[in-house]
């Protein structure tokens, strides 16, 4: 009996922590219009700025023209917005742990487009790219509008100018003409 209360207190107090991830994890953030918590935020932009550099490397080598000229700007700047947010984290603006490697989700879309080629790489990637910059969006707006950290508000908010014209972009790709274009 003396271990589930134990047990339960500590939900109970776990609970407000869990429910910030999982509410980030499983969309209920997004869906609700609610900011996610300053970790989570981080977390998400580092392993997204990761999938975004390492995914438009293949695109570099695998994609049509139009993806490859895409692909370069994507390098450039996600590599770019991934510094700013070390530097906030680096300079102590910023507590949160900045994450090193993709996490599973985002490692497996990988794995799928080192597999792919051709049109289903090309599809793959123009789809990955649109639904990436979606998702990117509503959390960058999200923090821009309710983030609890003032140096990552202002940062979120100066960044998402340059996501939605990626978004845009990505669109674009998906409606490029096939026909006739190299490799």
């Amino acid at each position: 009996m003396k271990r589930t209360v134990i047990a339960f207190a500590c939900m109970l107090l776990a609970g407000p922590a869990l429910a910030q991830s999982l509410g980030e994890k499983t969309g209920v953030n997004s869906a609700l219009g609610v900011a996610p918590a300053t970790a989570d935020f981080v977390k998400e932009v580092a392993v997204s700025d990761l999938f975004e550099i390492e995914s438009s490397k293949l695109a570099e080598q695998k994609g049509k023209a139009p993806e490859k000229r895409f692909a370069q700007q994507m390098v450039t700047d996600h590599t770019k917005t991934s510094g700013e947010l070390k530097a906030l984290v680096s300079n102590g603006k910023v507590q949160a742990t900045l994450p090193t490697a993709l996490d599973s989700s985002h490692q497996s879309k990988l794995d799928k487009l080192k597999g792919a080629s051709g049109k289903d790489f090309s599809s793959d990637y123009n789809s990955y790219q649109v639904s990436a910059h979606e998702d990117a969006i509503s959390l960058f707006d999200r923090y821009a509008k309710g983030g609890d950290n003032a140096a990552l508000k202002d940062w979120a908010g100066k960044t998402l100018p340059a996501l939605r014209h990626h978004l845009d972009m990505a669109k674009e790709l998906g409606r490029a003409p096939s026909v006739g274009q190299s490799k």
